[in-house]
């Protein structure tokens, strides 16, 4: 067993695709922990189809190397991966808390980007010693750009030019010197062995024929098979049946102690017993206090997920129970739909999760599935004082009970070149953001603060903002609570009917706006009838906004040849009639494209 002093915990912490996954690939082929069958293939940490089609971390990994270093000793070297995505800003932390040092890269080629500060001040928050490092200086483009780049690295973090590294992840260059610096640079973790055990879960994944496998980063005590356990959060007591460490694959050892990183099992069926950021202890002697920073992940962004056939919704649910194993913070309970039928109402951490939830919900499952329009948690205070949380806009209270309704916001940070600020500020305002700082990191390069409603986010902001600033600008957000707003519940009628998975709760200033935009676009949708469609866009009783599609007409007067006009028109009043009588019990089919169409909407 190595002693403390021979132990290094880092993470790597960058932007989206600034080379992160590829420089991890590095350190673990320059130490000999990858297989050499491995070392042709691409992203060996990012191992999910998705995350390899995307260039971006979703779910972290650990890794375990061995590397022998210029003084001759050898060192246990504890990578912690991390998310790189705004969505997943708590998994961050958590591992950042494990972690005594992290390696901040920068590409070469964009410099220092929105969720790289963001991350960066986690990293400064937790107390780690951080290594710049400048990655992709095989780049044509990055030979002018160093410069730069190393001059907002030194008025990020303070540091000094030559604590800079210079490497490129894919060709291999200046990698020895990150793994001498994280020897050199990030101190040994502190603990002590024979104290209670205290252990920090950053991660857990569900095996299906082991149950779930809890990766931790132990602060005191220790850790060894046979031992009962206490999860902090939870109360649970489970018995440990394995410890071990994890070197690409899970590898068993007798004992995990004070300083190191690795998992065990103990017969664990829940993934939702082991929360991230929770602290395991033991059951007969506890530690005095958990390790601190834990929080309940609460979902932010919310959908209904209907199955297209609805003979699907077993299966559809099955789905749905095998992706939560993997992933806790996904959230959802049975809802039903007139318009759609049974389904689920979902509860996601960010956009990003709800899309790659969908993807593999249709790749991986096979599911032919409707999303509703996405939309957030709002908080109402009813007119008796009571205060509730509304998740769909069907479960809206009636407006003459409402008294007050609150949205949550954001505060937005967007990183960028100077020549688009204007088209910036004018998104943000059209958005209802109010500014509240502007800094310059270079000359041609700016930061932006602003504060948003989140509700005005999640749509199409993100896809604008790439719009405005091609695909310059970066963009980074933090929740900062709830706000009163003047909210209203926009429903969209069909021949009076309400359609309740098209209702949404909208800004009074854009409810007229949205309703109109909204019936235009339904009645391109909806095929006609061989009765009259009448599409409303209404607040409580009120119609702000209305379509009609035209009946289609059987020419009921073509076998009249001439003769007395009151015979024609005998024939035109029994149509009228029939079609009214038709409109009365005709139901109306809404197309899929129909609940979609919320998304194509410009705002």
């Amino acid at each position: 067993m190595k002693t403390l002093e021979h132990i290094r915990n880092f993470c790597i912490i960058a932007h989206v695709d600034h080379g992160k996954s590829t420089l991890a690939d590095r350190l673990l082929e320059l130490t000999g922990t990858l297989d050499p069958r491995q070392l042709g293939v691409e992203q060996v940490l990012d191992d999910n189809p998705l995350e390899q089609e995307r260039g971006i971390t979703i779910k972290l990994h650990a890794a375990q190397m061995h590397y022998r270093a210029a003084d001759g000793n050898t060192y246990v070297l504890n990578l912690i991966d991390t998310p790189g995505h705004v969505d997943f800003s708590y998994e961050v932390s958590r591992s950042l808390a494990a972690c005594e040092g992290a390696l901040l890269v920068v590409d070469a080629s964009q410099g220092v980007e929105a969720q790289t500060i963001s991350n960066l001040y986690l990293a400064v928050d937790a107390g780690l010693e951080i290594i710049p490092v400048i990655n992709k200086i095989d780049l044509p483009s990055a030979a002018e750009m160093i410069p730069q780049v190393r001059q907002q690295l030194v008025d990020l973090i303070g540091c000094r030019e030559e604590e800079i590294l210079l490497v490129s992840a894919k060709h291999g260059t200046g990698v020895d010197a990150v793994l001498e610096a994280i020897v050199q640079r990030i101190p040994p973790p502190k603990g002590d062995p024979d104290a209670p055990l205290r252990a920090l879960i950053f991660d857990s994944m569900f095996d299906p024929y082991r149950g779930v496998v809890v990766y931790v980063r132990v602060f005191d005590g220790t850790l060894r098979p046979g031992q009962r356990v206490l999860f902090w959060a939870t109360q649970q007591v489970y018995q440990v049946d394995e410890v071990g460490i994890k070197r690409l694959r899970h590898q068993p050892v007798g004992e995990l102690s004070a300083g190191m990183v690795g998992y065990f099992v103990a017969n664990i069926r829940r993934v939702q017993d082991t929360k991230v950021g929770d602290t395991v202890t033991h059951a007969e002697r506890p530690c005095a206090e958990p390790v601190p920073g834990f929080r309940e992940v609460k979902p932010m962004v919310f959908c209904g997920i209907y199955p297209a056939n609805s003979e699907d919704f077993e299966q559809l649910r099955d789905a749905l129970a095998k992706l939560a194993l993997n992933d806790a913070a996904i959230v959802y309970e049975p809802e039903s739909s007139a318009a759609l039928g049974f389904g689920f109402r979902c509860g996601f951490l960010g956009l990003l999760h709800m899309e790659i939830v969908q993807e593999r919900l249709e790749r991986e499952f096979g599911q032919n599935i409707v999303v509703t329009v996405p939309n957030v948690r709002y908080q109402v205070r009813k007119t008796n004082g009571e205060v509730i949380y509304v998740e769909n806009p069907a479960q809206m209270p009636p407006p003459t009970l409402i008294a007050e309704i609150a949205e949550p916001y954001i505060r937005a940070q967007i990183i960028t070149p100077s020549e688009y600020i204007g088209a910036i500020l004018q998104l943000c305002i059209e958005r209802r953001g109010v500014q509240t700082g502007i800094s310059y990191l270079l000359p041609t390069r700016v930061d932006l603060q602003f504060e948003l409603p989140l509700a005005e986010v999640i749509f199409d902001f993100y896809d604008k903002l790439k719009s405005v600033s091609q695909g310059y600008a970066s963009f980074d957000y933090e929740p900062i609570g709830y706000r009163p707003g003047d909210l209203v519940k926009l429903d969209i009628l069909i021949n009076g009917e309400p359609v309740d998975a098209l209702s949404m709760i909208v800004h009074r200033s854009r409810a007229y706006d949205w309703g109109r935009k909204l019936c235009a676009k339904l009645r391109e949708l909806i095929p006609r009838q061989l009765f009259e469609v009448v599409i409303q866009a209404a607040i409580g009783s009120r119609v702000i906004a209305r379509e009609s599609i035209p009946p289609l007409r059987k020419n009921v007067l073509a076998k009249c040849y001439g003769g007395d006009v009151t015979r024609k028109r005998k024939l035109l009043e029994r149509q009228k009639e029939g079609k009214k009588r038709m409109k009365q019990v005709g139901r109306v089919e809404i197309p899929q494209e129909a609940f979609l169409a919320v998304l194509s909407i410009e705002k």
